[in-house]
């Protein structure tokens, strides 16, 4: 399992956002490529890129942060998301050194172009389901639709999406726990490998979701906890290396 640190970008700052409230925000560094740095050197072996201008303007807003990032660590596996809806975009990512793009609101909005996608770019493409009670949320969670999280994973289950990056909305950025039971019963049932995201917290957190890996979850993103100091990265990744012995 991996550790992913996150890194939000809003107006150029690395930030962190309560629940996606764009309005409740806290700056956490002037400098993205330096706290790029920061986690690198903590042990981290992918970083999660968020440019959350993008995900409200529907394009990219901070991808010369993005790439200055993927220049810096060319050999750093890279996911950003935020504002990915169209191809040109992702083949601009791609050449710019990211790994993977990860599809949101439109792989909601219009299921089949994830699947164009995937055969455009095989191997890097995510899908990012946020869900609130189990219903996937668009727009920068703007909106709450009435699609289950678990039956869009269905959906996607063989066009060849790398992995899900499964947000529970209600516990992002709340330092409230990680929503064990809906990541597990997603990559169980969906088919497709999920790293969790929202609520990650400390290292109970960490334990509760390794004894679920075994059904499909790869990883966990963090931001807060790692920013605030409730979870040590590099402990969390070497806890993390010691299951897969």
């Amino acid at each position: 399992m991996l550790i992913i640190p996150a890194i939000d970008l809003k107006d150029g700052k690395c930030v962190r956002l309560r629940q996606g409230r764009m309005e409740d925000s806290t700056v956490f560094g002037d400098d993205p490529v330096d706290m790029a740095t920061k986690w690198v050197n903590a042990g981290a072996r992918r970083l999660h890129l968020v440019d959350l201008n993008g995900a409200f303007a529907g394009e990219p807003v901070n991808g010369e942060i993005v790439k200055a990032i993927a220049v810096k660590y060319p050999n750093l596996p890279i996911q950003i998301g935020g504002g990915i809806r169209s191809a040109e975009t992702i083949e601009a990512y791609l050449k710019a050194g990211v790994q993977w793009v990860i599809i949101g609101t439109k792989a909601v909005k219009e299921p089949e172009f994830v699947t164009e996608m995937c055969k455009e770019f095989p191997g890097h493409i995510i899908v990012g389901l946020d869900a609130k009670d189990g219903r996937v949320a668009t727009d920068g969670w703007a909106e709450v639709s009435e699609v289950m999280a678990v039956d869009l994973a269905k959906r996607f289950a063989n066009d060849g999406v790398s992995s899900i990056v499964y947000t529970d909305i209600a516990r992002d950025g709340m330092m409230q726990g990680v929503n064990v039971e809906a990541t597990a019963r997603l990559a169980e049932e969906g088919g497709i490998p999920v790293v969790a995201s929202g609520g990650v917290t400390n290292m109970d957190d960490l334990k509760r979701l390794a004894t679920v890996a075994d059904k499909g979850v790869i990883g966990a993103i963090t931001g807060r906890a790692i920013y605030e100091g409730t979870l040590d990265m590099t402990e969390a990744q070497a806890y993390c290396d010691g299951l897969n012995n």
